[in-house]
Formats: structure tokens, sequence, C-alpha cells
């Protein structure tokens, strides 16, 4: 079985897939859905969706979990990222992949064991559950916090839909 975990964004979408096998787990694949800066809100959306197909068609993922927008104090940000998560809940449903919605809270506290964990946290938790080996990569600008969000938000589901433990994947 094969999760794809999605951080949402207009600006950067943070994407992880992680494959279950009997009791292991493992990162597959992670990165990030960018798009430009200067693009309209509707071709920023449809390069993600565009993108996030590709994904989808490469990995082919049987469940996907992604991170529930939240009011936020800046709502035009807030409206953004609500219609990136709008676009990834559509390829979902063209693809017929079943769509899981949790909070950010609950991701950190499924990963940490913290509902107000830092970022850092989050990615020492990551690391620590599929391996050191999953780390931006070096001399390369990127949001690898995104990533981490995402491996995170696949991590939280995987957790939620068993009650039993796995052993730790990884390198």
């Amino acid at each position: 079985m094969k999760i794809l975990g999605i951080d949402p964004g207009t600006a950067t979408t943070g994407y992880g897939v992680i494959q279950i096998e009997e009791e292991r787990f493992y990162p597959v694949k992670y990165g990030l859905i960018e798009t430009n800066k200067n693009g309209s809100p509707e071709k920023r959306l449809f390069s993600i969706y565009e993108q996030l197909n590709k994904i989808v068609q490469k990995y082919e993922p049987d469940e996907l979990a992604i991170e529930k927008v939240f009011f936020a104090t800046n709502a035009k940000t807030a409206i953004r990222v609500g219609q990136a998560q709008g676009v990834i809940l559509l390829s979902a449903g063209y693809y017929k992949i079943p769509v899981f919605e949790y909070s950010p809270m609950t991701i950190k506290k499924m990963v940490t064991g913290n509902g107000r964990a830092a970022k850092e946290d989050v990615q020492v938790s990551v690391r620590k559950y599929l391996g050191n080996g999953v780390r931006k990569v070096k001399g390369k600008k990127t949001h690898f916090d995104n990533e981490a969000d995402a491996l995170a938000v696949a991590i939280c589901h995987l957790f939620k839909r068993r009650d039993k433990m796995f052993v730790i994947g990884g390198e």
C-alpha cells in the first residue's frame, strides 16, 4: 500500500509518498510542487493540478492524506491554501483515491507526541521514522519543511489507520 501525504500551498505544495509492506514502511519519494510566484492564480492552481496528476500517475497511491486548511490570521493566505487544497481534492477525485484530512495539531501529535511541536521537531520525528537520509538536498535552496510536513501527514494517516506497531524503515 502507498500513502501520498500532502502539505498544501499555492507557492509550494509539499508531497511525500510512503510505502507500507507487511509491518514496515519507508519513503518512496518526496518533493515539492512549486508554482511561479508571478503567475496568475488560475495558472498556479492549474500547475499544481498538472504536477500532482503526474505524481499520482507515477506512484499510484492507494490513499491520500492532506493537512486541513486552518483559519490563520491572514485570511487571504487561508483562502489561497484552500484553493490549492480544492485542486488537490479534484485530482484525488479524478483518480478515485480516498482522501483523509488531518489538522496540523493532530499531525504533530501523532508524529511527535506534541500537538504544538515546532517545525524542527516534526523534521526530527520524520527522520526518526523514515531514516536520516530524509533531508533537504545539500547546496540546493529548498522548502524542506514542506516536504517533511507532507511526509508527516502520510505518517499520521498510517498511524491513525493502523492499530499495530510498525518496524521503523529507512536507510
